[in-house]
């Protein structure tokens, strides 16, 4: 717009020469002399108008920048597929709201009657997700969670400042560094539930912890100290325990990210692991026990067992993208010494459980860690169907021989399997970047029953759909 505001100046300029050249002119020729035209004049003129337009041109210009200036001064409010953000000018105070809804339902055959394994629907997560900077160097997240109890769960709470990429320190609630499928958000996992390798690694805990990402992302590290880490399915994390520090760590490279080897970008492997010594004071139960896809219990331990003594994991992982192909695996060893407070007897469990998941975009999207975006976002309109991507499963757990018999539960109306076996296909709906639809049927069997409880009697069968909201 400035620039064609300065042509139409110069134009002006010219246009008004070319007239009052034409008018001497005519006059000159009317008299019949050239006596009369002032060439001089008329050159003053032209340049008096040329300095007045160069007036007005640093006049506008000078405008135009205060404008600019004005703006740049200005908080920006966005809303789009990232959620609501509100940015101070300089972007060094930032404030993101976000929300994730989850509507699944199940549908169990020839399942026995479990609690859990009921049909039916379910808002499985209802997340109010408040994030930002501020001081720009200061990132924090507070994550709400609606449902699974009567009133609302803090998920996540913290402080994390960084300094760079490669060296940042977060502190407050959050998930340790341990499972490659844990860490992953829970709107971009491949199925609705997270593998049967889940029940071995900590959920969420306090603590305060070392991270960053270095030559340029081609290693990322994590090192943290915790106030206990439990495993996953642990409803009470701390409960009752006195415990030393727990420690958890973890290496993660992709090594060829940076090169142009394209097949191996995505390629990438790592090791995670954890330490703790537990001394639990009461016969509480030391779990609520390892479950299944539908989330029905296959293994408890028996209400004397108590975490006595060293708790260490280790687990080797990785995962391997390249255009619409994803694959991820983890191994996960859990090794924990109990004490069955009634005999009383010692003993080390040690667990074990493993996956391999993986998925292919049917129409051609690349497939990452945190998801699909749709190169056609649905509209009846533009004729865009989305992105669609079938997915499967296959995942184990193995129960330690030594759990058996002092510490498993032994009753019908506890569930002890020795192992289970799952596997899994699906297929996703990418409809645009916030809203996901699934469907998927997962089968998982058990193992080296000691009772005859009705979860682990037969296999599991259940249908699994969603409908997920995530902006």
């Amino acid at each position: 717009m400035k620039a064609k505001t300065m042509k139409l100046n110069r134009l002006l300029v010219a246009a008004f020469a070319a007239t009052q050249f034409a008018a001497v002119t005519f006059a000159a020729d009317n008299t019949g002399t050239n006596n009369t035209i002032d060439i001089q004049t008329l050159k003053q003129q032209i340049d008096t108008l040329n300095q007045e337009v160069q007036t007005l041109e640093r006049q506008q210009h000078e405008d135009e920048g205060a404008v600019t200036q004005a703006a740049q001064n200005e908080p920006h409010l966005s809303v789009g597929p990232g959620g609501v953000i509100f940015k101070s000018a300089n972007s060094n105070f930032v404030a993101g709201l976000h929300a994730w809804v989850q509507v699944d339902s199940r549908t169990f055959f020839n399942n026995g009657a479990s609690t859990a394994g009921l049909d039916g629907f379910l808002v499985r997560r209802a997340r109010l997700i408040y994030s930002g900077t501020f001081y720009k160097n200061f990132d924090y997240l507070f994550n709400t969670e609606f449902v699974g109890t009567g009133s609302p769960q803090i998920l996540d709470a913290y402080l994390n400042y960084r300094y760079s990429p490669a060296f940042q320190v977060q502190i407050g609630k959050f998930k340790p560094p341990v499972g490659l499928e844990q860490l992953q958000q829970d709107i971009f996992t491949f199925l609705n539930e997270r593998s049967l390798a889940n029940n071995l690694v900590p959920n969420r805990s306090i603590g305060a912890e070392l991270h960053g990402d270095i030559y340029g992302g081609t290693l990322s590290y994590a090192a943290g100290i915790f106030d206990g880490l439990p495993d996953y399915n642990s409803t009470t994390p701390n409960a009752n325990i006195d415990d030393d520090m727990a420690f958890a760590g973890r290496l993660f490279a992709v090594p060829f990210k940076q090169t142009s080897i394209e097949p191996l970008n995505g390629l990438g492997i790592g090791l995670a692991g954890s330490f703790e010594s537990d001394d639990q004071k009461t016969t509480t139960g030391l779990t609520p026990g390892f479950k299944t896809d539908g989330q029905e219990t296959f293994f408890n331990y028996n209400g004397n067992t108590v975490a006595q003594g060293a708790h260490w994991r280790i687990s080797p992982q990785g995962y391997y993208y390249y255009g619409p192909l994803g694959i991820i695996g983890e191994y996960v060893v859990s090794d924990q010494r109990l004490l069955n407070t009634a005999t009383p007897v010692f003993g080390n469990v040690h667990n074990t459980a493993w996956e391999v998941a993986g998925g292919w975009v049917l129409t051609g999207e690349s497939d990452t860690y945190n998801g699909v975006t749709p190169r056609h976002p649905f509209s009846i309109e533009n004729g865009g169907w989305g992105a669609w991507q079938v997915v499967g499963r296959f995942a184990g757990l193995d129960v330690g021989s030594g759990t058996f018999p002092n510490f498993a539960a032994t009753s019908a109306t506890v569930a002890a399997a020795s192992s289970a076996r799952e596997w899994s296909v699906g297929l996703n709906w990418y409809l645009n970047n916030n809203l996901r639809a699934n469907v998927s049927f997962s089968h998982t069997w058990f193992t080296g029953n000691t009772s005859a409880n009705q979860v682990i009697e037969r296999p599991e069968n259940v249908v699994f759909t969603r409908v997920q909201l995530a902006f």
